[in-house]
């Protein structure tokens, strides 16, 4: 890799001195427009407005308009003698707790690699950082733009992840949340359950980027005179993107995660929590019990006699008694 820019980390009065490297790069094919008739290429010249000749690159300046309206061409000389541009230092400005920087936030990163012949400055700035669980807030200047970054440990290297100023961040205002639904707590119970079933470590190479297979296929088999998806396999994709709002959500959630071998909740799990909707079902419990109130009543008069006939049991037994014993002396005389 080659180095984009060389200077120091600055905290404190300690400097690190550092390379930094690009630490990512797309995988993504990359295309020439060229004319569909015949495949030639097209090319995009640089041309004036005035009388249409092209202009070479080094020959370009910027303009910017001034507060008054006043158009002021700038030259790369001229953009390079700013302040800025003349001081290679990463500043250190505070550290802050690592959960308080939003990742929404993120956007580039690069490798920094010790650039002295002693690497103890740098080794000892990853090593505090882990052991505070913070991030270093910086600023630097790179590529004609003042960044605001965030230095933090990614796999034994420092690490700089450049973030976006605030007012980069659009602000939030969705239609489709003005008026927000509401979901019954058994839904949110059994969404947490799928959740559950669907737990595990983030393992990124496991994941591919279909859409490159997929294009990388369909570019050899046209190269080889044939075709790689055909009519059917597009209608079948087509009918896979289907948009429509499911409509019973806890059913689907319920086979969620039966489909992923989890425990679904019984059905009088939801009746404890589903509130107003089951009412319903509760009044027509009480209406049948109403009904048979009557039968239990005539029941219940019915009672004293069983109570009656318990209190004459003894009797019967007091009378069987006597007969069994007067019968015994005759059993002895014969």
């Amino acid at each position: 890799m080659r180095s984009i820019w060389k200077g120091e980390v600055s905290f404190g009065l300690v400097n690190v001195p550092v390379k930094v490297y690009s630490a990512t790069e797309d995988h993504d094919l990359h295309a020439r427009q060229v004319d569909k008739k015949d495949g030639v290429r097209i090319r995009y010249k640089r041309v004036r407005d005035d009388n249409g000749e092209e202009v070479e690159f080094s020959d370009i300046a910027k303009a910017y308009e001034s507060e008054e309206g006043e158009m002021v061409i700038l030259t790369k000389d001229e953009l390079a003698t700013l302040p800025v541009e003349q001081t290679h230092e990463i500043t250190v400005t505070e550290f802050v707790p690592a959960d308080q920087v939003d990742p929404v936030a993120f956007d580039n990163a690069y490798f920094l690699e010790p650039a002295s012949r002693s690497n103890r400055a740098y080794v000892l700035m990853r090593e505090a950082l882990e052991s505070t669980d913070r991030l270093a807030i910086c600023t630097f200047t790179l590529r004609t733009r003042t960044r605001l970054c965030a230095l933090r440990v990614y796999k034994d290297i420092l690490m700089l992840q450049t973030l976006l100023w605030p007012d980069e961040i659009r602000p939030a205002i969705l239609e489709g949340l003005d008026k927000e639904a509401k979901v019954r707590p058994q839904e949110v119970k059994m969404a947490a359950s799928l959740i559950e079933t669907m737990a595990a470590d983030f393992e990124p190479e496991k994941y591919e980027d279909d859409y490159q297979n997929q294009l990388k296929e369909l570019i050899e088999a046209k190269a080889a005179g044939g075709e790689a998806f055909t009519v059917e396999d597009q209608e079948k994709a087509s009918d896979d993107d289907g948009d429509d709002e499911v409509a019973d959500l806890l059913a689907a959630l319920r086979a969620s995660v039966k489909d992923r071998g989890g425990e679904a909740e019984d059905e009088s799990d939801d009746d404890e929590d589903s509130g107003s909707k089951k009412k319903p079902a509760a009044k027509s419990a009480k209406k049948t019990a109403a009904k048979k109130e009557p039968a239990k009543k005539a029941a219940a008069k019915k009672a004293p006699a069983k109570k009656a006939a318990a209190k004459k049991a003894p009797a019967k037994k007091a009378a069987a008694k006597k007969s069994t014993a007067k019968k015994k002396p005759a059993k002895k005389s014969a």
